[in-house]
């Protein structure tokens, strides 16, 4: 029997985070290469540390004779993201870090295990297992520790972005303690916030100053009381932040970008991949089909896995886990999965609509729990296929 009351903590980590300033270029340059070639074939890491950034990977075109052209542009895409984000300190500014851009051909080894060659279906791009996870305890079908965690940083991020709080910086991370009663998330035990700062003048209290309203206007009424626990800054000035203060790599928050540890993750990164990467795809397509079983009202709580071979079109397995919440046998669910939706690379492509200039808005902030939106970001999140799921049980 699972546990009804206890304390689950997840975390988030800001736009500015080392990290995450390199998934934002890495997504950065996979968006400007799918915006001129839908199908192009992409992965590009970012290291950033003081005053330098290098990107590395590879990038596939059908017309090889535009890879120097576009290759050109990547330092501008970096710097871009980089003032964006809202980096102008002395030994981490937009105008002034150097680009080493080593990108380079997709190898070819690669390349003819996706490929769609004569009677042979394209192929996942690599081998793994992807896993999506949906719950009822909010409206958004997330983790409530870890969407709340993203919704602070997330606004906090705002009111430092549009003036309303100056001395605020890039770079921070959250973390939220959430107390169940009944398997239902009611309350907030402890709080930590740790925030880059202007000056080394403002202590932890001046910031919480700042930060605390804000926190509050994100967290559900009453859930902050007499008891719950503030951390902010707790170790005191936090002016030296970004990749000054520690290196960044793609690719290290991937708890963060998912469920913030409440459900299983299959291990592969998102930032810098393209859809034929089933690392992200799958991924992306796992949280569509969980969401929409919960969606359904099958089930308060789901887990999909999926799981393919590197070249191999279709999924080796699917599996399904409603913990007990369904109404409707786990094994029948994975029987439906199948007749609604193409789980081959192509078929979640095209169904997801994700060989689009999409991804460089999921670098911060979690890639799950947002809203769909026009041009098709996020359309992993959608509900649409909720009444073809529970007419195919």
């Amino acid at each position: 029997m699972s546990r009804k009351n206890y304390i689950f903590t997840s975390e988030s980590v800001s736009e500015g985070h080392p990290d995450k300033v390199c998934d934002r270029i890495s997504d950065a340059v996979l968006d400007a290469f799918l915006t001129e070639e839908p199908e192009a074939r992409v992965a590009a890491e970012t290291f950033a540390t003081t005053n330098r950034v290098v990107i590395g990977g590879e990038v596939g075109l059908s017309d090889k004779s535009k890879l120097a052209e576009y290759m050109g542009r990547i330092e501008d895409i970096a710097r871009a993201c980089i003032k964006d984000i809202g980096y102008e300190q002395d030994k981490f500014h937009h105008a002034t870090c150097e680009i080493t851009n080593l990108l380079h051909e997709q190898s070819a080894h690669i390349a003819q295990g996706v490929d769609a060659k004569g009677n042979k279906d394209e192929g996942a791009g690599d081998q793994g297992i992807m896993f999506g996870f949906a719950t009822d305890e909010t409206p958004e079908l997330m983790p409530a520790p870890v969407h709340y965690a993203h919704a602070i940083l997330r606004r906090l991020a705002e009111v430092r972005k549009d003036g309303t709080e100056p001395t605020l910086r890039p770079d921070a991370k959250s973390q939220l303690s959430v107390r169940y009663e009944d398997g239902k998330p009611v309350g907030v035990s402890s709080i930590v916030l740790s925030t880059q700062h202007a000056s080394e003048d403002q202590s932890s209290a001046d910031i919480r100053a700042i930060v605390e309203p804000y926190i509050r206007e994100v967290l559900p009424d009453g859930w902050i009381d007499e008891g719950t626990t503030w951390h902010v800054n707790p170790t005191g000035v936090f002016v030296i932040g970004g990749p000054d203060g520690d290196a960044g790599l793609t690719g290290r928050k991937i708890i963060v970008d998912t469920y913030g540890g409440a459900a299983p993750h299959g291990g592969g990164a998102f930032s810098g991949k393209d859809p034929t990467k089933v690392d992200r795809s799958a991924a992306y397509a796992a949280r569509y089909l969980a969401k929409n079983v919960v969606a359904s009202g099958m089930a308060r709580k789901c887990t999909i896995q999926l799981s393919y071979a590197i070249g191999v079109s279709e999924p080796l397995s699917i599996y399904c886990d409603t913990f007990g919440t369904g109404d409707v046998d786990d094994a029948a669910v994975e029987i439906a999965i199948r007749k609604v939706m193409s789980l081959t690379p192509r078929g979640i492509r095209e169904h997801l609509q994700l060989n689009k200039p999409i991804y460089a808005r999921t670098a911060a902030y979690g890639h799950f729990g947002r809203a769909p939106e026009a041009d098709g970001g996020f359309s992993w999140e959608r509900t649409d296929l909720a009444d073809a799921l529970k007419a195919a049980v």
